[in-house]
């Protein structure tokens, strides 16, 4: 395989889904670059590399507008997690998350991960805001499978709050989907690789895949 092309080689996916305005490329970019900007928006889709250890996460940020509903969904196709967003201060933005967004994940992998990110933490002092159990709960049902046998205390509930500006709990959404999907052994190295390149690693081509998307480039950034 040459250098290019396993370059372009992404062991998981990872989409960002949700409504327009939630915040989502401002969480996806305090993650990677580590700055805050306000009104930063997509149309269609953007595409990120992220480098965790030895592997290539795929991460797409999605259009939140429902006229980009089509595309949004050709982008879940065969992710492995999904990052769930809606504004805490928006409870429209939540109760449209089972209304207008799971739906888009019909295409992503059976076992996909789910994780519920609640966005604009910062704000929720001087704001009503979503019910923080009844989002916890609408986190456990929707991973369903996952989670069916286990109790509250023997799991990490796939439930965020984040703040894109001070930079509160992004990095464990990332984290914790990394370490969930990719586990790593008491050497550092990640456990079972091979049995999730097994089912299918995605191959990222610039051209092809990023015809539709707001930068037209894939970004990297390493840990």
């Amino acid at each position: 395989m040459s250098a290019v092309s396993e370059k372009r080689r992404a062991d998981i996916k990872v989409v960002i889904i949700g409504d327009a305005f939630v915040g989502k490329t401002t969480f996806i970019r305090r993650y990677l670059e580590r700055t805050f900007s306000e009104n930063l928006g997509t149309v269609g889709a953007a595409f990120f590399l992220k480098h965790w250890h030895d592997c290539n996460i795929a991460i797409w940020d999605t259009a939140g507008e429902e006229r980009f509903s089509g595309l949004s969904s050709f982008y879940c196709r065969d992710a492995s997690a999904a990052i769930v967003a809606f504004d805490l201060c928006n409870q429209r933005s939540f109760d449209l998350l089972s209304e207008r967004y799971l739906p888009l994940l019909d295409a992503a992998k059976e076992d996909c991960l789910l994780c519920v990110t609640g966005m604009k933490l910062d704000l929720v002092k001087d704001k009503a805001r979503v019910d923080r159990h009844q989002a916890e709960k609408f986190a456990m049902q929707v991973n369903g499978a996952r989670y069916k046998d286990a109790t509250e205390s023997e799991v990490r509930k796939p439930y965020f709050e984040t703040s894109s500006l001070t930079g509160e709990n992004v990095d464990k959404v990332f984290e914790f989907i990394f370490s969930t999907l990719l586990p790593l052994g008491e050497d550092g190295s990640i456990q079972h690789k091979a049995s999730q390149q097994s089912r299918g690693v995605v191959h990222v081509d610039a051209d092809d895949q990023l015809g539709n998307t707001q930068s037209g480039r894939s970004r990297s950034c390493c840990k």
